[in-house]
């Protein structure tokens, strides 16, 4: 009996500016302009930019007043989520043809396991450039693939010859390419977590996998056999079919710590729109609006009210944020950073008062 593990095969795939590149799709006239989807020149904040508005230094989640300054020709569009779901819905159907094993991350980027596929086919790089291929041909946009053994790499691979490329990381070069990467480019490493890895003297792969195990669990907790594994180009987590969220949340690391709370409030919105922009992308809810506060010290807090049905709008969101951010003031001590969770979810079609079972959710 042979015991030995087969090497998975495992492809990112992940659309280019997907909310930017379906408005020039569609609007001739936007084509090769600075284009950002979301907000206003005023208010709100980019839920999508164009490569167009990147070179500038606009991306997603900027608030729509920086991008306007850092690109003073940009142009701003409403979302229309429901067409995004639509093409969506039809990428999803490529990726059917040759997998049942795909795992949605969000509207425009998912985990393939074609380990064993529909077609039969071998070479994991060709099943990509097919896949690749395949949407163009049926929605007319520019999707860039990541293949390799596991999903870390894979992730980290399909941003390597962004926009319209794809690059393969070997079993043979992944530890290499690990160690050679710094952490704050590691997927699943946010901002505060590499300002933390850095206090500890880890600024690379190498310097984190020279950590031990215990270390890296006492000071990371459970994500530390996740670090551990990564740091060796090992990950053993499986592609899941239609992985549903448990939580939809947004946080910020401020540059200088907020005092005021006018100031901080003002902060909560950009964080709210992003947390619905997520959710009417993907059709959720919910009822729980959780606000979450980092003070000067790293101490944290965190206050949370459910409301009887689903928020049906980001004003909701906003409002009851404010008021849960307004009962820890005046704030023992300066806030460092402010995160805004809508949790309890459910599918926009239950989100009209019928009482429906709570979904057991993982994410």
């Amino acid at each position: 009996m042979d015991s030995v593990k087969p090497v998975r095969k495992i492809i990112h795939v992940d659309m280019d500016a997907f909310y930017a590149s379906v408005e020039q799709r569609d609007n001739p006239d936007l084509r090769g302009l600075p284009l950002a989807v979301g907000g206003s020149a005023a208010r709100g904040v980019v839920a999508a930019a164009s490569y167009e508005a990147r070179v500038f230094g606009v991306h997603s989640a900027m608030p729509s007043v920086t991008a306007k300054r850092k690109c003073p020709d940009l142009i701003f569009v409403p979302p229309r989520f429901d067409v995004y779901k639509s093409v969506s819905q039809q990428i999803r159907e490529v990726f059917a043809q040759y997998t049942p094993l795909i795992e949605p991350l969000s509207l425009d980027e998912a985990y393939l396991d074609v380990t064993e596929n529909l077609k039969g086919m071998e070479i994991a790089t060709e099943i990509a450039l097919e896949i690749r291929a395949r949407i163009k041909q049926v929605t007319g946009l520019n999707a860039s693939a990541g293949i390799s053994y596991n999903k870390f790499l894979a992730k980290m691979a399909s941003d390597l010859n962004k926009p319209n490329g794809q690059a393969v990381i070997t079993p043979k070069n992944g530890p290499g390419f690990v160690e050679a990467l710094p952490v704050n480019k590691f997927h699943g490493v946010g901002p505060a977590t590499a300002e933390r890895m850095r206090k500890y003297g880890i600024e690379t792969g190498l310097d984190l996998k020279s950590k031990s195990l215990q270390f890296l669990q006492e000071h990371f907790g459970k994500s530390g056999l996740y670090f551990y594994g990564i740091a060796r180009g090992i990950d053993e987590r499986r592609v899941r079919q239609d992985r549903i969220r448990k939580s939809v949340g947004a946080e910020d690391t401020f540059i200088e710590d907020i005092d005021d709370l006018d100031l901080a409030t003002l902060e909560l919105r950009p964080l709210a729109e992003k947390v619905w922009h997520t959710c009417e992308a993907q059709g959720i809810s919910g009822k729980t609006v959780t606000v979450k506060i980092k003070y000067s010290d790293f101490t944290q807090a965190t206050r949370s009210r459910t409301t009887a049905f689903p928020l049906t709008n980001v004003a909701e969101i906003i409002d009851t944020a404010s008021a849960l951010l307004a009962t820890t003031y005046p704030f023992k001590r300066s806030v460092r950073l402010l995160g805004v969770t809508l949790s309890s979810l459910s599918n926009e079609q239950d989100a009209n008062g019928a009482e429906q079972p709570q979904l057991d959710l993982n994410l």
